[in-house]
């Protein structure tokens, strides 16, 4: 790590639905080591991958998705040795808060709901979750004209907020953070792939000491705490 007269700015790619919790863990690296600062890079894992693979500047990555750890320690961008599993979520219906006729997965199909709206399958993990959830309880392919695509699983749970839809699927732990919307129901767990969190240094980082630092920082007690204050399960 830097010396701690050695100021390092940390620049970290981090899924969006991780991003309150994120900004509680800065105050309180910044506290702990005071010469780093951080600077967010929030979106879908699957665009912040891509970010990196085209060699955006980013010293740590941190996704909502095996798949794009896999793809980036595929394409050795990752540093050795540095990938670590994180946080677990699960993945709850939600619709606007007053809404009460929906009550469940099986209302989805009715009337009750004309657009619903999920992250992008192909970029957001969120949308490849609830693709999965919705293909195992037999629904896809009918919803196809209800569907309505979010960038990443905050630009979804917006739409559920604003009413622009009338459901949505999105994580437990963003639920948690918005006062507009309630759970009316959580997909079962075997309906979906695990969802996992991992974090890693990135290979072209020009701070990997420090980087790898804050890593380890973040499977922390202090940091722990933070994460299962905001919704999240710890892997370890």
């Amino acid at each position: 790590m830097a010396g701690a007269d050695e100021a390092v700015d940390l620049t970290i790619s981090v899924a969006a639905s991780v991003q309150d919790a994120m900004k509680a863990v800065q105050i309180a690296y910044e506290a702990e080591a005071p010469q780093v600062s951080i600077t967010y890079n929030f979106g879908s894992s699957g665009s912040l991958a891509q970010q990196i693979t085209q060699g955006a500047p980013a010293d740590v990555f941190l996704s909502a998705s095996q798949k794009w750890m896999d793809d980036l320690e595929a394409q050795e961008q990752l540093l050795e040795g540095s990938r670590r599993d994180l946080l677990l979520n699960s993945l709850v219906l939600i619709v606007p808060q007053g809404k009460d006729d929906v009550t469940g997965f099986r209302d989805i199909t009715t009337d009750k709901v004309g657009r619903l709206s999920i992250g992008e399958p192909a970029s957001v993990p969120a949308g490849r979750y609830a693709r999965e959830v919705l293909i195992s309880i037999n629904m896809f392919d009918v919803l196809q004209p209800k569907l309505v695509f979010g960038k990443d699983v905050r630009q979804v749970l917006a739409y559920v907020e604003t009413g622009n839809v009338d459901a949505g699927v999105v994580y437990a732990t963003d639920a948690t953070v918005a006062d507009r919307v309630r759970v009316v129901a959580t997909a079962p767990a075997d309906s979906h792939s695990p969802i996992v969190y991992s974090i890693g240094v990135v290979a072209d980082s020009a701070h990997a000491e420090a980087a790898q630092a804050l890593v380890e920082f973040l499977v922390s007690d202090t940091a722990t705490a933070i994460f299962e204050e905001y919704g999240f399960t710890p892997v370890n």
